[in-house]
């Protein structure tokens, strides 16, 4: 557990040291940001408080924000030879990985916590004050930070992938993109119709969904878990052949 703490502060540290680390953040901020409060449809132009532009533009952000903070979980260090010098180390695979993907959900956690402004807002424009469902916007905020923890398990796993950080980056946002709304493209296909139900079980749109309204069902909160873990698992697969190699 020491070494598992130890790389978590290493890499929190090094994100929060970096100007990228700051750019891509406040990247995810502004854009959110110009969703909820200035484009058209926004919260001012809403007939009633709601926090719906952060939870409907914030996955689309995600997909782009989480990549560029994984995208250097692995790869810089296989580019540079560290990995090698990493994995000799008294260092299991899963503590490497932990370590990382920790520090990985933490900063994804991070990025949430400024747009709690916009819950305070939207709870003091309300009329009468206080009018925003609260317990649904607590749910959301639950599957939106559920669903940064799955790119960021998807990330990790593009970034062992590669060398080169921009390769990792493209391939963590394709993956992402695939794994959340490409199971609903496939289900609204014609001759996909007998399977449709299927498809969209697999979908992590249709489980962010569900969460968003406010319900945390098992069956949804199992999914998450399951997914993560086979994308470390496939993360630890990738390092033991470069370790073996």
């Amino acid at each position: 557990m020491h070494n598992v703490i130890t790389i978590f502060r290493k890499e929190v540290a090094t994100f929060l040291n970096s100007l990228i680390g700051y750019l891509v953040i406040s990247v995810f901020l502004t854009g959110v940001g110009l969703f909820f409060w200035v484009f058209p449809q926004n919260v001012i132009e809403s007939t009633y408080a709601s926090m719906e532009p952060l939870f409907t533009f914030g996955p689309l952000f995600f997909l782009f924000l989480v990549p560029a903070i994984t995208m250097r979980a692995f790869s810089d260090e296989i580019r540079t030879g560290t990995i090698e010098l990493l994995m000799t180390k008294p260092l299991t695979d899963w503590e490497i990985i932990m370590g990382k993907y920790l520090a990985t959900a933490f900063l994804v956690l991070f990025s949430l916590l400024p747009t709690l402004i916009y819950y305070f807002t939207v709870y003091w424009l309300g009329n009468p004050v206080g009018n925003i469902d609260t317990g649904a916007t607590v749910g959301a905020y639950i599957g939106l930070f559920f669903l940064g923890c799955i790119f960021g398990a998807i990330g990790m796993f593009s970034s062992a992938l590669s060398s080169n950080q921009i390769v990792a980056f493209i391939l963590g946002v394709f993956l992402c993109f695939f794994f959340f709304l490409g199971f609903d493209f496939l289900a609204d296909i014609p001759a996909m119709e007998g399977i449709n139900r299927w498809l969209l079980s697999l979908s992590i749109n249709e489980h962010y969904q569900s969460i968003s309204r406010g319900v945390i069902d098992t069956r949804d909160a199992l999914y998450f878990l399951t997914f993560v873990c086979i994308a470390l698992i496939a993360t630890k697969i990738s390092l033991a052949e470069k370790r073996g190699g």
